[in-house]
């Protein structure tokens, strides 16, 4: 079903371009006009002051989720703010329909400062796989797009992730401390060495997005919500990199991952930087 609508009998790729004018639409009507202009009244803590939410995801949310299941019919949507209200809609992931993965505003902690650094996330799954994903940042003016087995491209241009350069310490985006077990805490620390450099990530998808440009590394998450991680996943798998968890399998976006997972530039890297977690655990 997903191909089919992905690409038509023909290999159109209508579609895809269709999913990208609907994300820029939600931003454009729902994001950028509150962008450095939120009041008091349009920033709510959910579950303290490091997991905000704000008027502009709950709408680019609302907005989205109109036009994306018009796309496809049939499909649901797996949103954060939605599984926030609804913690059951977060099981569609395991079901039989086409699901858009949504995240409106990654980074909002970013976005409430005024800075540039978030994205919007749209990923399309179907039987816990991940077909295609977008990944905006309006701010920037970058739109990154990755289709499973037709690789990943940044403003219409192809990118690939690359190999660290030999014998340099790689560069790490890791978990806020916030959201870590002790567990997790101790196989985070693992990554402090002498040739692994972590510091804390900012929004997830453009982290993602860095490594896809070969700009960062790799990133190591503890947490394993689908809407943070589904869109970059395949964008750097889609560019040459690689995923794993701790436990040595791919990353499951229905749950029950073995934490913390990593993803960077090549498999080597991946090995490295497990090595280290297991080290630290």
């Amino acid at each position: 079903m997903i191909d089919d609508f992905l690409y038509g009998t023909a290999g159109d790729t209508g579609p895809l371009a269709d999913v990208e004018a609907a994300v820029r639409a939600a931003a454009a009507a729902e994001i950028m006009p509150r962008h450095r202009q939120l009041a008091t009244h349009d920033i709510i803590e959910k579950n303290g002051p490091h997991d905000l939410v704000t008027t502009a995801d709950r709408l680019a949310e609302e907005h989205l989720t109109a036009s994306l299941t018009k796309l496809l019919p049939g499909s649901v949507v797996v949103g954060e703010e939605s599984v926030h209200a609804d913690p059951s809609v977060y099981d569609a992931l395991g079901g039989d329909a086409p699901v858009w993965i949504v995240d409106p505003v990654d980074g909002t902690r970013q976005f409430v400062r005024g800075e540039a650094g978030f994205c919007t996330l749209v990923a399309l799954a179907q039987h816990g796989e991940i077909h295609a994903s977008w990944t905006y940042a309006p701010a920037l003016g970058e739109m990154a797009v990755a289709v499973r087995g037709r690789g990943a491209t940044l403003n219409g241009a192809p990118i690939r992730c690359g190999s660290p350069a030999p014998g340099a310490a790689l560069t790490v985006a890791t978990s806020h401390p916030d959201y870590t077990t002790d567990a997790q805490k101790r196989a985070l620390l693992g990554l402090n060495t002498d040739d692994i450099a972590p510091r804390p990530c900012g929004s997830a998808g453009l982290e993602y997005l860095a490594v896809a440009r070969g700009a960062l590394d790799a990133v190591a998450f503890s947490w394993e919500y689908a809407w943070d991680h589904a869109a970059g996943l395949l964008l750097v798998a889609e560019a040459g990199g690689a995923h794993t968890t701790l436990s040595g399998v791919p990353f499951r976006i229905a749950g029950g991952n073995d934490l913390p997972f990593t993803a960077a530039r090549d498999e080597a890297t991946v090995l490295r930087i497990l090595t280290a977690l297991r080290a630290g655990g």
